[in-house]
């Protein structure tokens, strides 16, 4: 870890010694160098918290958000009492996530922190080729990250084996139950060591998630990271906004944003220093001047960089929150949070860099879909309103650069002296009509300013879930889930053959969907369930995808017929009928 900085930085005041560092967690130098290589430079307080139990083998109930930095706050105390040169063995870590994309990070993630310690972690989820999976199994992991079906589906085959787990843990417990894994999340726990450690963490606490905490966790410390106390939001002439975007398009959609707004100066907050380094990089690759600040630098090169935001010379600061503690400078009338803050008293903190002293000021967050929730606790906590806006089109960055190079030419037209050039403008009229010598002009200077085409491709624009959107719903007799999106001739209908005498409920059809595929559960339209076979409305262009999944999984443990609905419209219901009584005969 880089040590701490003095306390005469201008850009990191006394105060910011204070905060616990990873070194007094306890950790590892393995996984302190590791920490130290990402650029983490403090622990979130979630991770403060649950850290020190959970090294010391406690159960922990932990109600934190997405954004949070939960993530950490499990996997370093994980890999701390991994034993160290293990042989080929079953896992002694598994955590339960519910959706592939989530593994996959949760995976990734596992593998940055314990790459120093030998650490085998294997993601386990729908969608990839399971002889993968098994052949990983077979040589030995140490941590199976999956999500509850696919892991089901292993246990049964006996090729994921949990005699040997020391700790089990639930991440997002709340959202595994809304998309129908409670029956699978049971019979997964049934299987595990009685003596093992167990962790839940959830964003919501409803009482379903404390019953299942009484039921399977043993006198668990409890932690609360969403403090709802009030927090005085001291820039009160600050614009919120915030743009819902996937992690892989946050670069192009920061560029966007920035070349929108056109900022005096601006601050880019970062949760870490390789982050802070990475996005500078890219930033003045498409023109801006960007500086880099973060708690890896000498004191030296941080009032280096100081004097050039002062100066003028730097008009985008990349920096962490322990390096940007205290700032003040005049320039600043934007500050971005390219991630979701931690907490709300962070993002308090961060929006305070601007709109001071009368000033106006603009804070843009971007958030991933899975950190829509986080904003919300910090519109509740700080009672502010953070306005959903859409990323800029590349239509609508044609039509800025437009209007910039308008106003360009209008302040030229008023300001500058263009006699030199009036002879070129005399003889071009002698050839041409002098609205098209005009045009040709302003062609020119357009081209000559704009930016290169980084944007002619469109970021996808991602909808925004509400609170009970996209969650199933279930019904009595001949049961049907409401649309989570109204039916467009974009939508066609999926046949499973597996109906209410199976036990099959909506939340059973999201969850395998959601669990196998890329699809979310907003994506997915009404569901009906007969006797005998369901009926689920999805988007047409990624039916295929669902169908292939589906057709590699289990559905209350057993395999069903999946395929397009003949007729696309529910109307071949009562052939489908006819097709299974043939198929008897």
């Amino acid at each position: 870890m880089t040590a701490a900085p003095t306390p005469t930085d201008p850009a990191i005041p006394a105060d910011a010694e204070d905060a616990t560092a990873f070194a007094d967690l306890g950790l590892r130098t393995e996984l302190l160098g590791a920490l130290a290589a990402l650029g983490y430079e403090e622990p979130t307080p979630i991770q403060r918290e649950a850290i020190p139990p959970l090294l010391a083998g406690q159960d922990l109930l932990g109600q934190a958000a997405t954004g949070t930095g939960k993530t950490a706050a499990f996997a370093l105390p994980l890999l701390q009492r991994m034993p160290v040169g293990r042989p080929d063995g079953d896992p002694v870590s598994l955590v339960l996530v519910p959706t592939r994309e989530l593994a996959v990070q949760v995976s990734e993630a596992f593998h940055r922190y314990g790459k120093d310690l030998g650490a085998r972690v294997l993601p386990i989820y729908g969608g990839q080729p399971i002889g993968r999976q098994l052949r990983a199994l077979d040589h030995g992991v140490d941590v199976v990250v999956a999500t509850p079906g696919r892991a089901l589906d292993h246990i049964a085959r006996g090729t994921l084996r949990l005699g040997a787990l020391a700790t089990v843990v639930l991440d997002e417990a709340d959202e595994m139950l809304d998309m129908g894994f409670a029956e699978d999340i049971e019979a997964i726990l049934e299987h595990a060591p009685a003596g093992r450690q167990t962790v839940l963490f959830s964003a919501t606490m409803p009482a379903r998630i404390d019953g299942l905490a009484r039921q399977h966790l043993t006198d668990p410390v409890r932690i609360q990271i969403e403090r709802e106390r009030p927090v005085a939001v001291e820039a009160p002439r600050v614009r919120q906004s915030a743009y819902i975007v996937a992690r892989g398009h946050k670069p192009a959609a920061l560029g966007r944003v920035l070349d929108v707004e056109s900022p005096t100066a601006a601050i880019v907050f970062c949760r870490s220093r390789e982050e802070v380094d990475r996005l500078t990089e890219t930033m003045n690759g498409r023109g801006y001047r960007a500086e880099a600040l973060h708690g890896g630098m000498s004191q030296e090169q941080r009032d280096r960089v100081m004097g050039r935001l002062r100066a003028g010379t730097a008009d985008l600061l990349v920096a962490t929150d322990v390096a940007a503690r205290g700032l003040d400078v005049e320039q600043l009338t934007h500050v971005v949070n390219y991630d979701v803050p931690s907490a709300p008293e962070s993002y308090v903190h961060r929006i305070g860099r601007v709109g001071r002293a009368g000033r106006e000021g603009v804070a843009i967050t971007l958030a991933e879909p899975r950190e829509h929730r986080m904003l919300k606790t910090i519109e509740r906590v700080t009672g502010q309103r953070i306005t959903i806006d859409k990323i800029p089109t590349v239509a609508d960055m044609r039509t800025r650069r437009l209007e910039l190079t308008q106003g360009a030419l209008r302040e030229s037209l008023l300001e500058d002296d263009l006699d030199p050039y009036r002879v070129i403008v005399e003889s071009l009229t002698d050839e041409f009509d002098l609205v098209e010598v005009a045009l040709a002009a302003v062609k020119l200077a357009h081209e000559a300013t704009s930016p290169g085409s980084d944007d002619e491709e469109e970021i996808p624009q991602v909808p925004v879930r509400g609170p009970r959107e996209g969650r199933p719903e279930t019904g009595g007799r001949g049961e049907r889930r409401g649309p989570g999106r109204p039916r467009t001739g974009g939508t066609t209908q999926v046949f499973i053959g597996l109906g209410r005498r199976a036990g099959v409920r909506p939340q059973d059809l999201v969850g395998a969907i959601t669990g196998e595929t890329r699809i979310s559960g907003r994506d997915i339209g009404s569901i009906e369930i007969a006797d005998r076979f369901s009926l689920v409305e999805v988007p047409q262009a990624v039916a295929d995808e669902i169908i292939s999944g589906l057709r590699g999984t289990t559905i209350k443990g057993r395999k069903a017929t999946v395929r397009r609905d003949r007729d696309g419209d529910g109307s071949g219901e009562r052939r489908d009928r006819g097709y299974e009584r043939r198929d008897r005969r």
